[in-house]
């Protein structure tokens, strides 16, 4: 019987410091990396409308990241990811309704182009390569 009290105390301890363990780098999991490279970075994937006439048909799914060697440039490019995403996306916009057609693949040269320009525009300067990662249609019947 006098064992047992020991033996709660130590089932306790043995309780309580497994959180501590578990909980050790600041309780907050590793972010995924999509590369090791520390000039990349990642835009999370835009979606625009593929009309039909005046009928939407489906959807178009860009995903793009900028790879960005100049330090200075990349600093300024992740400030302004908010502004760069709302370029893309109005000039995204603007091509899939006018350019993108349900029966035909888009134009992935074209796509990659106009993201190009419209990043060397909001940054106001040439030095950030955008990269494209996917291009997918979903359509609706």
């Amino acid at each position: 019987m006098r064992s047992l009290p020991r033996l709660a105390v130590l089932a306790l301890a043995a309780v309580l410091a497994v959180p501590a363990h578990a909980g050790e780098g600041g309780g907050k999991s590793p972010k995924h990396k999509v590369t090791q490279s520390a000039s990349y970075v990642m835009i999370e994937p835009m979606y625009s409308t593929i009309l039909d006439g005046d009928k939407p048909v489906g959807m178009l799914m860009i995903g793009i990241g900028l790879d960005i060697p100049d330090e200075k440039l990349r600093a300024e490019a992740q400030h302004a990811l908010p502004v760069l995403r709302d370029a893309y996306v109005r000039n995204l916009l603007n091509y899939s309704t006018t350019a993108v057609r349900s029966w035909k693949q888009p134009d992935v040269t074209l796509i990659a182009d106009r993201l190009q320009g419209v990043t060397d525009r909001a940054l106001g300067r040439k030095g950030a390569k955008v990269l494209l990662a996917q291009v997918a249609m979903r359509l609706m019947k």
